[in-house]
């Protein structure tokens, strides 16, 4: 069984629930008939002033979680990564780090490493099981344009976010001709706190015309460039020489 174009979500779990791209698609979602959130974020208290916004606009049931993408749970993980079946999973967590300090602070290179690739790959293991692929639900992972060609200003979340794509790409690979959608959403510049004072404002997509666009077709599946300019701007990038890569 496959799915049919833009099925209601009526449940959601988001990997991520703090970033403000996951609170727009949360907020569509909400708008657009779903019932059920569950809120994974690093931040507690971040997390509950908006679940508290989320259902004072909207009757909705609401369930959060706390966890440090630094701290595996080898010892626990069969019940810790424990994921019940929603229509969507949700995954935008993500951590810029300073790529200088990473350099000579392994802290940092790892912070940056776990928080982009190492601490989701649990999750998305348990997500994504043979049981639940032979079923109707969709996997959406936010990666990067930084993820398609290594450069001197971000090479660390770079590699991290290429390691979760060819993760995820593999995945959707696994996935074809199963009805259950694995979306990679590369997503350039956006309008949060990981892009202000960085990068001009006209240069940014909204978070919320970022949500419209992925809910316009929510049983899409395969690999986007958000906005979708980002598209022949990296394939560019990606013939460029190393000597003028060496530049960006």
């Amino acid at each position: 069984m496959l799915f049919k174009k833009n099925k209601i979500i009526k449940s959601v779990w988001v990997l991520g629930s703090n970033s403000l791209v996951a609170q727009s698609i949360c907020i569509e979602l909400a708008k657009n008939g779903c019932e059920k959130f569950y809120l994974i974020s690093r931040d507690s208290e971040k997390s509950k002033k908006f679940a508290k916004n989320l259902k004072k606009n909207n009757k909705v049931q609401i369930i959060e979680k706390t966890i440090n993408l630094n701290c595996q749970n080898e010892e626990n993980e069969k019940n810790f990564y424990k994921v019940e079946d929603f229509d969507l999973y949700l995954v935008t967590v993500g951590y810029l780090g300073n790529n200088g300090v990473a350099r000579v602070d392994f802290n940092e290179a790892k912070n940056i490493i776990n928080c982009n690739y190492f601490g989701i790959v649990p999750w998305i293991n348990a997500i994504a099981t043979p049981k639940r692929i032979a079923k109707c639900s969709r996997l959406w992972v936010f990666t990067s344009v930084a993820a398609d060609r290594g450069r001197p200003s971000n090479y660390y979340y770079g590699s991290a976010k290429a390691g979760l794509q060819n993760m995820c790409e593999g995945l959707m690979s696994s996935c074809y001709g199963k009805p259950f959608c694995v979306r990679i959403i590369k997503a350039g510049y956006m309008a949060t706190p990981m892009t202000f004072g960085k990068v001009p404002n006209f240069l940014c997509i909204k978070t919320a015309d970022v949500a419209r666009i992925l809910l316009k077709n929510n049983s899409k599946r395969g690999v986007e460039y958000l906005p979708w300019h980002w598209r022949p701007i990296m394939f560019l990038i990606r013939l460029m020489p190393n000597f003028l890569v060496s530049r960006l």
